[in-house]
């Protein structure tokens, strides 16, 4: 308990999934928390759940002006950006011969642009706090062949590499910078992004859901499919003082997923 006590987080993709899993956490663990997205009435119902120690903002990371505003309110909120997870993201692609300049502009904002534009206005405030860390979630689509579509992949491969690079350049500054790559991860976003989908009854969440977990379990050497809690603790570690001497790395939290493969099986 309390490995956060006196820090301040700011997460994006925040109301759901792996993002509500970790401010959940991250609360718990003695931060303030300021949760960002897209869904006013999840974020609205989480940060209130959460209590005195979270806030919401509404926010879409495609947008470069709602990048730094989040990061100007999670300041005035609770004084400093200490921690900054780049969580947003989502399916983006198409295949090879069915991709456009649309799909191709949406992915880039959304997974890579979003992490670059979030460094880049974090590294002021968290200069003059005399550090921080900044966490990206990339994916094993990034290292693995078959694990995501061409654009998503390659795009989350840039992540990965981006996240080596700003880390060297940043530690003159104190500031730490990872990734975290999940794979076989169980959350809705494989049937459409959010926690519940308003197209489904809760029932036919909950179903596909449970078939999802029980592909996923088959697909690795755990045996079982990783929730949002294995990714949110893998941000702990990273975000307090456990990680301090971590930087430049990419934390893969797959069950064994991309062991069982080479390349480009």
């Amino acid at each position: 308990m309390n490995r956060l006590e006196g820090k301040t987080a700011l997460i994006t993709g925040g109301t759901s999934g792996i993002g509500a899993e970790t401010a959940r956490l991250f609360v718990k663990e003695g931060a303030k928390v300021v949760i960002s997205g897209r869904s006013k009435e999840k974020g609205s119902a989480l940060a209130e759940s959460l209590g005195e120690n979270a806030s919401y903002i509404v926010s879409d990371i495609t947008n470069e002006s709602d990048i730094k505003e989040s990061i100007a309110y999670t300041i005035n909120s609770f004084g400093s950006l200490d921690i900054l997870f780049n969580n947003a993201g989502g399916p983006v692609g198409a295949g090879l011969e069915e991709v456009t300049q649309k799909d191709i502009d949406y992915g880039v904002h959304l997974l890579l642009a979003s992490v670059i534009l979030g460094t880049r206005f974090a590294i002021e405030p968290m200069r003059k706090n005399g550090g921080g860390c900044i966490i990206n979630n990339s994916s094993i689509a990034g290292i693995r062949y078959r694990q995501g579509d061409p654009l998503y992949s390659a795009l989350k491969a840039a992540v990965t590499h981006y996240t080596k690079m700003s880390g060297v350049e940043l530690g003159k500054d104190n500031i730490r910078v990872n990734a975290i790559s999940p794979g076989a991860i169980a959350t809705p976003i494989f049937w459409g992004g959010s926690k519940v989908s308003n197209d489904l009854s809760q029932e036919e969440n909950e179903r596909k859901l449970k078939k999802l977990q029980g592909n996923l379990a088959n697909a690795v050497p755990l045996n079982r499919s990783g929730e949002a809690s294995d990714i949110a603790e893998a941000a702990l570690y990273l975000a307090s003082d456990s990680g301090s001497f971590v930087t430049c790395q990419d934390i893969v939290v797959d069950g064994g997923r991309t062991a069982m493969f080479n390349e480009y099986s």
